[in-house]
């Protein structure tokens, strides 16, 4: 099973309540002894987790960095991964649940990209898809900056991203891209019924081919000077209003 590191209080914390089991040690800092420290030990504990007392600089050899809040673990897999072919599948036996994927094209900073698995976790999501180049895995720093959330979002990345848009439409997904120069708005969408929602990397936008791919192109109304928007803010937009709208009575 293979390993790695996490670290933060959210990032341990999370694996720590949905999957003890897969942690083999958690290292901390034994000089920070506040209320949330002494909270973290106490359900580390009660979950029967190995902890270890370990140096500052021990702590930001482990986790890469210095941010670590002296909470640093090491874990392996919660299960193995599974397919983008598996998690349809598992969408198409709960016709009540509405698949809202998002797509990232080329998105390579690791704090866009955390900050997009948090936001896919709080909206709904039930997938993250990139490709397998000019994207960032997920790494500590990811998961860091996703709070949790690269824990609990599938996050797969794709030989073929445009490939895997068509498998999608033949799927009866609905794949909506986002480009400054959409005539049409997001808010002009219906985004109640299958949605991959397709957002470009940062500063680039999409790809000619992702673009050409997608089903529809909308943008997001900008008032201001400031023409765009960060990714994982877009990609908050565009999420939170398509759950907006599935929350809407019938």
């Amino acid at each position: 099973m293979s390993k790695k590191i996490l670290f933060g209080f959210h990032a341990v914390g999370v694996r720590l309540k949905v999957a003890p089991e897969s942690i083999e040690a958690i290292y901390i800092d034994p000089t920070r002894r506040d209320a949330r420290m002494r909270q973290f030990v106490s359900k580390a504990k009660d979950a029967d987790v190995r902890l270890i007392e370990a140096s500052a600089l021990r702590l930001t050899q482990l986790a890469g960095t210095g941010g670590h809040q002296g909470v640093v673990a090491q874990v392996g897999a919660i299960q193995e991964a599974k397919t983008l072919d598996d998690v349809l599948s598992a969408l198409e036996d709960q016709p009540d649940v509405r698949p809202l994927l998002l797509v990232l094209d080329g998105v390579t900073d690791p704090h866009n990209l955390g900050a997009c698995l948090r936001v896919a976790d709080g909206a709904g999501v039930q997938a993250v898809i990139a490709p397998k180049d000019h994207a960032v895995g997920v790494n500590a720093t990811v998961a860091k900056v996703a709070s949790g959330a690269a824990e609990t979002v599938p996050y797969f990345m794709v030989t073929n991203l445009a490939r895997t848009l068509r498998d999608l439409q033949q799927n009866g997904v609905w794949v909506i891209g986002t480009s400054d120069t959409a005539t049409k708005s997001i808010y002009d969408v219906d985004l109640t019924g299958p949605v991959a929602l397709v957002m470009g990397a940062e500063g680039e936008g999409m790809r000619a081919l992702t673009a050409k791919t997608c089903d529809e192109l909308v943008s997001i109304p900008m008032a201001g000077a400031v023409e765009s928007l960060n990714v994982s803010v877009a990609s908050a937009v565009c999420a939170f209003e398509a759950a907006r709208q599935r929350r809407q009575p019938k």
